[in-house]
């Protein structure tokens, strides 16, 4: 008779067998369902939060222009970058803020006294706000860190380079009674008035000095605008430091290889700011630490597990392979036989671990840290962690077939080891051995 054959009848005649069988592959599909899920959720929410947090890095050199800076940023790991342009200002109808407080009278030469007309003059000779350009705000240190926060409107991007815009800080805009969509105007480098639509309005966390202060030191005399509007303003074009978003902390060295090809090595500064990165980084790589020491326990408690009662189950049947073998049936049809019983068993497991593993493993993919709706979704060149399932309220193809493959290779093994030190024997010994 065919193993097969045979395999199926015994399936169906040892019923109380292949139910406990199948509640073991039930219970060790599930676990590696969830192990492979939570795997690759993890790895998905550490490459997103390498995107959306990502590092910065400050590279500090004399003389960065923008042209320069934009060169360094189209480096494959650079994500974003800013850099800052100041340049002091002169209102047209716009009135700069001051401090109620007493001018201070400094000493002038010979022990006379100077008039304070002439300090508050000497003071605003350069204007008094303080306008910088920037690509885009969000990756300024006060922002990116929520010091200073946006309280209406938005922020500046790239796509404000050749437009006249601006955030003003909130006092500012109180005293002026400026709102977004309103315009403003400052003095440009030739003279002529330069207009500016006020796209956002933030806060500035500086608190208001004790005493005088010059305008341009009020932390509300402060506005944001394009790195173009700036040089139109009188900025100068060279700076001295840019801000650069890479993904991980191990991109800083490719960047300052890029760096180093266009400004000369010994030129420039690096420092790495990755302390946000690491923050909500390393919770999610314990948590894949954790669900690869899962599948690993999972794979070796399964295959010990599996082995004993496969082992069990062939001592029961000594007898019955004595006869085969005595009949003479082949040794490796008998040992395909228990392996095609316990892969007819796998199969419908993992199918029944699936459907009950979609809600635990939903349950623990969005338990993950900061993890968003698509944390596992794939996406174009994704590998095969990150096309482990639609979301994480559902379980992917890709986990489905690794952990039906795993299942199998565990049942190959419990299968297999047991069953070789069983068929080397005699077919007398299998059928006079009464144990």
């Amino acid at each position: 008779m065919n193993f097969v054959k045979r395999a199926g009848l015994s399936c169906a005649a040892r019923k109380s067998r292949t139910a406990g069988l199948l509640g073991i592959f039930v219970v060790i599909g599930t676990l590696l369902l969830g192990g492979f899920h939570l795997r690759a959720t993890a790895a998905a929410q550490e490459a997103h939060t390498g995107r959306t947090i990502g590092v910065d890095v400050t590279l500090l050199a004399d003389g960065l222009t923008p042209e320069t800076a934009g060169a360094i940023a189209a480096s494959a790991v650079v994500t974003r970058h800013t850099l800052e342009l100041p340049v002091r200002a002169d209102p047209v109808d716009v009135t700069p803020r001051t401090v109620d407080a007493p001018t201070p009278e400094p000493p002038a030469p010979d022990g006379e006294d100077a008039p304070a007309d002439d300090v508050r003059e000497d003071a605003r000779e350069d204007g008094p706000l303080v306008v910088t350009g920037v690509p885009e705000t969000d990756l300024l240190l006060p922002f990116s860190h929520g010091s200073a926060r946006i309280t209406a409107g938005r922020a500046l991007n790239t796509k404000d380079t050749d437009r006249r815009v601006a955030m003003v800080e909130q006092r500012l805009a109180d005293e002026n009674g400026l709102g977004v969509g309103d315009t403003l105007r400052l003095r440009g480098a030739d003279g002529s008035p330069v207009p500016l639509e006020v796209v956002g309005i933030f806060r500035d966390p500086a608190p208001e000095p004790a005493g005088w202060a010059p305008p341009h030191e009020l932390p509300g005399n402060t506005l944001y605008v394009p790195v173009s509007t700036a040089v139109s303003l009188g900025a100068d074009e060279g700076t001295d430091r840019a801000v650069f978003r890479i993904g991980s902390p191990e991109d800083a060295a490719l960047l300052h290889e890029e760096a180093e090809r266009l400004l000369g090595a010994g030129t420039f500064e690096t420092r790495v700011n990755d302390k946000a990165f690491r923050d909500q980084v390393r919770p999610v790589q314990r948590v894949g630490s954790i669900a690869g020491l899962v599948v690993n326990g999972v794979v070796v408690a399964g295959a010990l597990v599996l082995g004993l009662v496969v082992m069990a189950q062939m001592r029961e049947r000594r007898h019955e392979a004595g006869v085969l073998l005595a009949m003479g049936e082949k040794r490796w049809k008998l040992l395909a036989q228990h392996l095609v019983e316990v892969a007819a068993v796998a199969l419908p497991a993992v199918l029944l671990a699936t459907s009950a593993g979609s809600v635990a493993v939903g349950a623990a993919g969005d338990a993950l840290p900061g993890a968003p709706p698509d944390a596992v979704a794939p996406g174009p060149g994704a590998g095969p962690e990150s096309g482990a399932g639609p979301g994480p309220g559902g379980v992917g193809a890709a986990t489905v077939a690794r952990a039906a493959g795993v299942g199998l290779g565990i049942s190959l093994i419990s299968t297999v080891v047991p069953g070789l030190g069983l068929l080397r024997l005699h077919p007398r010994s299998l059928l006079t051995d009464t144990d």
